[in-house]
């Protein structure tokens, strides 16, 4: 008798959980990356003084294709997409260029110009950044993983104290409240059962939203105000323009971008045993070329991987892609129905920096576990990783340490992740690569160092 094949095991990245457990799940990546995300069209917006109508607008069409990216991201089709559970949103790399494009360069039309153009360079230029994956070895990976974490804990703090721009920034009930949800989120991951422990950030939100509610930190109102349902028509503020010096400013923004999406790229990889070959990289940043176009044409921005979900897939260790493309269809469900936007909105800041603060320590401690890989002994690989994460830090720690660069440089270092990045690339390839000290321990030690 023939004896059938025992099925392959589908790998973790692939499983596809119960529908109430991708609801679950999908929902807790949401909120974590619901800040981040609609920030950017406020900034923009708010620089630009635009109504309260087009900031709403803009809201809805960047959430709205922050799902349509994340589910090209996830799911992919052709040669677009990594397939990893990645979630996408506005980059903040391409703020500043974006406010001195659109009130001294031509509003918001320039600005999308620029940004089709430079989505269309990102497809392009996707399959070069993919053979450069060898320059990727662990000591920069992980020194990278680091860096992305480290850079990110501000932002939890700024959340937990209140918000930046809130009048009672810091106040002691604020850091109470994130206190509280940060406890109820180690406590449900340390004693609850594994279901519940897998979702300890959503349980930690819910739960001190409901202790906000009673102590007046929520603010439900514009709810009311919002519509039920809106649409993102093409080009809702006038045809694209094509201006040469925003076009160019938009470039540099796009290598950046490049830049911190493979890091957060290469990070998911490790944190869900699926390495990141060159053809899949080149294909995930293929889809944020894809995504940021379509960014120019629904009157949004520029699109890249999110690093505060990258946080969340290694805390809670779902590394399903199917989880984080249910996210991405929520995102679509809250820019097509904005009253739904609005509720989520609600949720106020110090519960979303208690949630933070470990997720976004939980990028920086995997980055540790990479370093952990890499050989210490007898070589210099202490000094790129000492030199790379100092340097990711400078425009961290003090932010205004560039104001006086030309705006490009600005784009590239004020990005502690693209600087501490680019630092590590050069660094061991000037240590581990370039011919030096021919025959000493740090020439031996380099194949373990600089292995993919």
């Amino acid at each position: 008798m023939a004896t059938t094949a025992p099925a392959q095991p589908v790998h973790p990245v692939d499983e596809v959980p119960p529908v109430r457990h991708l609801a679950a799940f999908g929902l807790q990546h949401v909120l974590a990356m619901y800040a981040g995300a609609v920030a950017v069209p406020l900034i923009v917006g708010g620089a630009m003084k635009l109504s309260p109508a087009d900031l709403a607008y803009l809201i809805t069409a960047d959430l709205l294709v922050c799902g349509i990216a994340t589910l090209i991201q996830c799911v992919g089709f052709w040669r677009f997409g990594v397939r990893l559970p990645i979630m996408q949103g506005c980059t903040f790399a391409a703020v500043t260029p974006m406010v001195l494009i659109g009130t001294t360069g031509g509003g918001l039309p320039a600005i999308y110009g620029s940004v089709i153009v430079a989505g269309l360079a990102i497809v392009l230029l996707a399959p070069v950044f993919g053979r450069l994956l060898r320059f990727f070895p662990p000591l920069v990976t992980g020194t990278v993983i680091l860096i992305i974490g480290v850079s990110l804990l501000p932002v939890a703090g700024n959340w937990a104290a209140g918000g930046v721009g809130a009048k009672d920034f810091g106040a002691p009930k604020n850091l109470a409240l994130a206190g509280f949800v940060l406890a109820v989120v180690l406590g449900v991951q340390r004693f609850a059962p594994p279901f519940l422990s897998r979702i300890a950030v959503l349980v930690g939100i819910a739960v001190g939203l409901a202790a906000a509610v009673p102590f007046g930190f929520t603010d439900f109102g514009g709810v009311g105000d919002a519509d039920w349902v809106g649409i993102s028509t093409p080009f809702h503020f006038g045809t694209p323009t094509f201006h040469a010096s925003a076009i160019v400013s938009m470039l540099v923004v796009a290598l950046v971008t490049m830049t911190e999406t493979t890091g957060d790229l290469i990070a998911v990889g490790e944190m869900t045993d699926r390495k990141v070959e060159p053809r899949t990289l080149a294909d995930g940043l293929r889809a944020d070329g894809l995504s940021t176009v379509l960014g120019g044409v629904f009157n949004t921005f520029p699109y890249t991987a999110f690093a505060q979900n990258v946080g969340l897939v290694g805390m809670t260790r779902v590394r399903s892609r199917w989880v984080v493309a249910t996210a991405g269809g929520i995102l679509v469900l809250l820019g097509l129905l904005p009253k739904l936007g609005a509720v989520v909105a609600a949720v106020p800041a110090p519960v979303l920096g208690g949630a933070g603060l470990v997720m976004f320590g939980t990028v920086a401690a995997s980055g540790l576990r990479t370093l952990a890989e890499v050989d210490f002994k007898g070589n210099d690989n202490l000094t790129v990783v000492a030199v790379s994460v100092a340097v990711g830090m400078l425009p961290v720690g003090v932010p205004t340490i560039y104001a006086k660069f030309p705006d490009w440089f600005q784009t590239v270092m004020n990005s502690g992740i693209s600087a501490g990045c680019l630092t590590a690339i050069v660094l061991n390839l000037l240590f581990n690569h370039l011919p030096g000290k021919a025959g000493s321990a740090g020439a031996a030690a380099e194949p373990k160092a600089a292995s993919v």
